[in-house]
Order: structure tokens, then sequence, then C-alpha cells
């Protein structure tokens, strides 16, 4: 039998991605084509150019809210399509929104940031947009091979989008190195996959839930989680399988790292909770605590060490995928809610960070070390003081988003007996502060070793910053809102 209408309805995010996609490969070859008879370096052709980068960008960036006006109709159809492969629900609708927003703030940050770059950005969009598709789509899936297609749809574009700085030989090696990596998380994950199908006679979550809750669970199912724990625990940096992730980020675009940073984990973090909650996923609990405590450890000992600010925050990653993974070994009605709420504040305040150093860094991103940010507090008070606020979040300040993520964690956490991976996240907490309160005391209380422009922000920038900012302030003064849609869901998944 066909798929019927309401099968498309619940696809709809996917679907729009992918058209606008699409649009904007069609356009950038239509424009490369007339432009082919221009005469090459003259100005006015370059002006053009400009101006049809531009229009990709609006094209882009219509097609991410278009994703996020089609989440809304997209939940007024909950329930199974394709043959019960994916799922709507409240939770899918949440993780949609969420990855819908991180694309749209990314793609307003790009726009200045491929012009000053000088790099051609037609299928830089393109990528985006792809790469949302599929993170969305694993947000949604129910099924284990289709959570492995939709993964290699977000990855694909993701390598290729870390190697985008095409001058820069940094940036080839980290997409080349990204690749190369990703294969082997890839290839662990589909065995892991095959595994479970092996114990349980199925891929589909729902029914593998079902069997390891019947009876006496096999030992090829602990084979097959922990298999796919390393292909997700790749994708999410958590340790031991972050080595990849501080070269990558320093040498990929900066608007790029902080979509990678967001919303891959974000779709990830969702495909492991119905894992490991709705699959019941045997030994979970063991497993989890030792990659959070080694993920809240190495990442922030290892941040303390840099000097380069996207190192720095490469490893501040590290360190949040452990305090989130801190939820996922609570029990799933305190556990779920605290790991949604922290997947939204981290991703709004992280996005944020990153439009700065992407603004600030100017051509070639020179400007990256924690020298160069001496003195910003003079030099640029208003970007100086909105980095001070996602810094603080990632802190976990009071009146920020980071502050009720890490209260919630931690709370899900004791009310699951799990004082020592608590007190392990306090201590890491009390040791990240350090590096993060370093940056802002080098912004207002250090001389600028050496003079460093900062551009003027362009309106672009300047609502992609807003966006972040408002909705890290929001999370920290009114988080109820949030949290009580989350708690709705784990209380709907549990019945």
């Amino acid at each position: 039998m066909l798929p019927q209408t309401a099968d498309y309805m619940r696809l709809l995010p996917e679907i729009v991605l992918t058209v606008f996609g699409m649009i904007v490969m069609v356009m950038d070859a239509a424009a490369e084509g007339r432009g082919e008879g221009r005469s090459r370096g003259r100005s006015i052709g370059r002006i053009k150019d400009r101006r049809i980068e531009k229009i990709l960008g609006a094209v882009a960036l219509v097609g991410s809210l278009a994703a996020i006006t089609a989440t809304f109709v997209q939940a007024q159809y909950p329930g199974f399509a394709f043959w019960n492969m994916v799922q709507v629900d409240s939770f899918s609708v949440f993780f949609h929104f969420l990855v819908a927003a991180v694309t749209a703030v990314v793609i307003l940050t790009s726009f200045e940031y491929m012009e000053v770059q000088q790099i051609r950005a037609g299928e830089y969009y393109a990528l985006i947009l792809f790469g949302a598709a599929g993170m969305s789509l694993m947000s949604s899936a129910v099924e284990l091979v289709l959570v492995f297609i939709a993964l290699e749809i977000s990855s694909i574009s993701t390598y290729v989008l870390a190697g985008f700085r095409r001058r820069a030989a940094i940036s080839s090696e980290s997409s080349v190195k990204y690749f190369l990596l990703g294969s082997f998380a890839t290839a662990f994950f589909l065995y892991g996959v095959a595994l479970m199908f092996g114990a349980t006679g199925s891929t589909n979550i729902a029914t593998i839930g079902d069997v390891l809750r019947s009876g006496q669970i096999p030992l090829l199912a602990y084979a097959g989680v922990a298999l796919m724990f390393v292909g997700l625990g790749f994708k999410v940096a958590a340790a031991p399988f972050h080595i990849w992730t501080p070269d990558v980020y320093e040498g990929a675009p900066s608007p790029v790292v902080g979509f990678m940073s967001t919303a891959p984990k974000a779709a990830v973090f969702a495909v492991l909770l119905r894992i490991m909650f709705e699959a019941h996923a045997p030994g979970r609990i063991g497993l989890i605590w030792v990659v959070a405590a080694l993920s809240m450890t190495i990442g922030n000992l290892g941040a303390l060490v840099q000097d380069n600010i996207k190192r720095l925050l490469a490893y501040s990653s590290i360190a949040h995928a452990g305090y989130l993974l801190v939820a996922y070994a609570a029990l799933p009605d305190n556990g779920i809610p605290a790991a949604m709420f922290y997947t939204a504040s981290y991703a709004a305040m992280n996005v944020g960070a990153f439009a700065v150093v992407s603004h600030f860094g100017s051509a070639g991103e020179r400007y990256v070390t924690l020298g160069d940010y001496s003195g910003l507090g003079r030099r640029s008070p208003l970007l100086a003081a909105t980095l001070t606020i996602f810094l603080l979040s990632l802190i976990g300040i009071p009146i920020t988003g980071g502050f009720f993520a890490k209260f919630y964690v931690f709370s899900a956490a004791l009310q699951a007996n799990l004082v020592g991976l608590v007190i392990v996240g306090v201590l890491n907490s009390a040791v990240g502060a350090y590096y993060y309160l370093r940056i802002i005391v080098v912004m207002y209380m250090r001389e600028p070793q050496q003079e460093v422009p900062v551009a003027r922000i362009p309106v672009g920038l300047g609502f992609a910053l807003a966006i972040s900012l408002v909705t890290t302030i929001y999370l920290g003064v009114l988080p109820g809102r949030v949290l009580e849609y989350a708690s709705r869901t784990a209380t709907a998944w549990m019945r």
C-alpha cells in the first residue's frame, strides 16, 4: 500500500530542507553558467558574484525558516509513518525545531563570513540544508537502519563543510581526519546494529525494547549496545572517542564549527535517548557513568592548557557532552527532560559563542588566539559583553540557560542515587570556570599586545547573536515552559 498524505506531512521538515537545498544548488549552477562568459578578475564580476551568493544565502535562510514552520505543521500529525520507520511525537518535534533554529542562526552568521573569507558560498548553503535534513530525520527515526542512513546524510555534509576553507591546509587536514575517523565510527555503529538484530531479531527500537524486557538479555545485545555507543559517542565528541575534535574544530570554518557542535549533537543525543530509554539498552548506566566522567575530566583538563580559542571551545564541547550524558544515566522521568533542556541551552550558547569567534577572526581566521582578545572590552564593548554572557552560561552562572541546564542534570542524577557522578561533575564545573573566566579577564583586564581590527557587526550576524543571546537569557530566567514541555514528553513516552 502506498504511503498516505499524512506520512509525507510527518516528514515535512525534511522535505522542505531537501527541496530548498536542491533549489540553492540549481540556482548556483545556473548563475555559474551565466558567468562563464565574463572576464575573470574584473571587479564588476566579483560584485555580481557576491550579490548572487547573498541571494543563495537568503534562499537557504528562507528554507530553514520554512522548516521551522513545517515543524509546527508536522506536530499536528502525530503517529508513525512509512511502515513504522518514523515516529512524530512531542520528542521528535522538539529536536526538529532545535535543528532548524540552529540552521537558521548559522546561515545568518555565514553571510558575512563567506564574504570576508572570499569563499564561494553556493554549495556551502546547500550542504548545510542537506545536513540539517539528515539531522532532523535522525530525531524521528525509530528504525536503526534508517538512523544509519540519516546519520550518513548528516555526516557526509559535515565532512565536506569542515574543509571549506580550501586555501588553508589545516582545513583540508581537518576534513580528511574527520572523514577517516568518522567512517570508522559509522562502521562501529553499523556492526552494533547487526549484532542487535542478531540478538533480538529486529532493528525497530520499540520491538528491541520489548524483546529485551521480556526475558534474559543475550550477550550479543550487550556487544551491540557497546558498538552503537562507540559510533554515536564519536559524533557527540564524548571521551574516549573525542580525539578528532580539537583538530577539526580548529581547521573548520567557525560557522561550520558552531553548526557541527550543536545541531548534529542534538540529533545524535535524540537517537541516544531512544536507544538508552525506549530500547531499554542493557548495561547503559555503567557504560554512561564511565564515558560521562571521562568526557568531563578530559575536556576540562584539556581546555586548561589551550591558547587557541577554537581548540579551547572544542575541549569545552567534550566536557559538555559529559555533563549531558549524566542525564542519560538517570531515571527516564527525570533524565529525559533534563537532557532535552540541556541540549537546547547548550545549542543557544555555543552557536552564539562561535558566531562571535567567526566575526572576530577576520580574513583567514587570523585572530583566534587568547592574546588577540586582549582589550576587546574597550575596543568593542558590545561584542565583548555578548561573548561574556555566553561564557557565563557555559560556566553555569545564574540567570543564564547554562545554570538551569546543569542544575536539572545534576538533580536528575541525584534522584537516581548517582552521587559519585554528580561529585565528578561539580568538581569539573569548578575547573571549567577557570578557563572561561580567563577569557573574560583577558578581554577586560589585559592590554592588547597588537592592534587587532574589529569590524562593525553586520545585520545578519546581529540577528544571529540576538537570537542566541535572548534564548540563553530566556532559558535562564523563565525555564519553566521548556522544562514543562520536556516533562510532558517524558510522561507520554513512559506510558
